[in-house]
């Protein structure tokens, strides 16, 4: 079987009978056994996909078949599924099972989506490599000593390998896009609070956001006009009613486009990134839309505001998880007090634990205005800024990472560097606007290179129409 690109092209086949549902299953939990060593699904569930897709090519032959019947997704590790294991990639939840379905993830099942099973990430989704994961790191399939990006990096590996036609990931800073351009694929963060969150396992609340990884935007914006919408299990998401975006994905003829020139003169990018997203401009340019550097005066900040604020809510967010109601707990504990310490020291990372205890820092006594309080009025300016630019410019474009994958090993021990990987990802989650990251060739090397675009809030249908020209008129085709 060949691999598909997207859900039109799957149900072309299955409508000229040249393949079933359960044929496709079949043939994506083949690719996921032999290439079981890119790491990318900590659980595969055969039985249950199969029994799907006899039920879903049952409803396709008597034409009651829902929106994404013939999509086979994975789900990020962090995504409840009622009766199935959920641990956030990480040990302190050895032998949970989730008690419902997350809204998300019932929505896509209401339309008969095919789950086939639950993905590697970063653990508690903190990290930008896939590397914080308690089963190991998730290998990108271009190069299996490279990172996938993080920390939806099982995600997009799974999507990048033909394991599944889509997977559903989270965004807090970043996790869906950065991986995305890291494996050369399709990676979409929508408006924050466009998605319930019901269901999601939290990181930092006031920043998460379920996000899809797609090997084309039209898959991601279907996925996206099936999943959104208002939910009464989540009192944050947004009320608006949900355009039909898939149906909405033709451009206007021009646009005005702006780019932050900070970011194509930062000293740590990677100089074929930047003459590679410079010459996107100019073709953008040579369409026929106006394209002008803009100032953002604050991109030296928002690495650093991002990170008190998240590490902030991960603190209070993480304190749930104590040995005493489900997860890990620890052998060895004496008492109370020691059964709190022990399982928490025991069954968590140490990247979530140096989370932990960065954010209750900023949160104390002591220090809560010093950076807590002040990091809280730089994000207002960082909002404010961006939205300025995106009310006087269709959309902004800049690349979606400084450096294209890097080796496994090479920054996880650099926590600063791991942290500035996420330097141009962090603006459209600080801003709560939609951001996606599309494939922009590759390097020297053969490694992938995103381009990312940002738009005003809740206007994801000109964003995923402006993407998807973009992905035809200025990339290659996906590998």
């Amino acid at each position: 079987m060949r691999r598909f690109n997207s859900l039109t092209e799957v149900r072309h086949e299955l409508t000229a009978g040249t393949t079933s549902c359960r044929q496709l299953v079949e043939y994506y939990l083949d690719n996921i056994r032999r290439k079981e060593h890119l790491n990318a699904f900590l659980e595969v569930w055969p039985e249950e996909a199969q029994a799907q897709a006899e039920a879903v090519d049952a409803k396709l032959a008597a034409g009651t078949a829902g929106k994404l019947a013939g999509m086979v997704i994975g789900l990020k590790d962090v995504l409840a599924y009622e009766g199935h294991a959920l641990q956030s990639s990480s040990h302190i939840l050895d032998g949970f099972k989730s008690l419902f379905t997350g809204t998300a993830v019932q929505r896509l099942l209401d339309e008969d989506a095919i789950v086939i099973g639950r993905q590697n990430c970063d653990e508690f989704a903190m990290g930008a490599s896939n590397e914080t994961s308690y089963f190991g790191p998730a290998r990108n399939e271009i190069d299996p000593d490279r990172v996938p990006g993080g920390s939806s990096g099982g995600s997009a590996v799974a999507v990048q390998a033909d394991m599944c036609l889509a997977s559903i990931g989270s965004d807090t800073g970043g996790s869906v896009r950065q991986p995305a351009a890291f494996c050369g694929i399709v990676g979409f963060k929508p408006t924050y609070s466009r998605i319930s969150r019901y269901g999601l396992i939290a990181y930092a609340s006031s920043f998460d956001q379920i996000g899809t990884l797609t090997r084309s935007v039209e898959d991601a914006a279907l996925l996206l006009e099936v999943m959104a919408g208002a939910d009464s299990f989540d009192s944050t998401v947004s009320q608006r009613e949900v355009p039909a975006y898939s149906q909405q994905l033709t451009p206007a003829p021009h646009y005005r486009v702006g780019y932050i020139k900070d970011c194509l003169e930062r000293p740590g990018l990677n100089p074929e990134i930047k003459a590679a997203t410079e010459q996107a401009l100019e073709q953008l340019r040579g369409q026929g839309h106006v394209v002008e550097a803009v100032d953002f005066p604050y991109l030296d900040f928002i690495v650093p505001t991002y990170y008190i604020l998240t590490t902030a809510e991960a603190s209070s967010n993480l304190s749930r998880y104590d040995g005493v109601k489900f997860g890990y707990r620890a052998p060895d504990a004496t008492d109370l007090e020691s059964l709190y310490k022990k399982t928490r020291a025991q069954g968590f990372g140490p990247e979530v634990q140096r989370r932990i205890l960065l954010g209750t820092f900023v949160l104390s006594a002591s220090y809560y205005d010093a950076y807590y309080t002040k990091a809280q009025r730089v994000r207002r300016l960082i909002k404010e800024k961006t939205d300025e630019l995106l009310r006087e410019y269709d959309f902004l474009v800049l690349p979606t990472t400084p450096t294209t994958a890097f080796r496994i090993g090479d920054v996880n021990k650099d926590t600063l560097a791991m942290y500035l990987a996420d330097i141009f990802t962090v603006q459209a989650s600080l801003a709560g606007v939609p951001a996606i990251s599309v494939p922009n060739g590759t390097d020297s090397q053969g490694l992938p290179i995103g381009l990312q675009i940002l738009s005003g809030a809740f206007r994801e249908e000109h964003l995923l129409a402006f993407a998807n020209a973009v992905t035809t008129t200025l990339t290659p085709e996906l590998a």
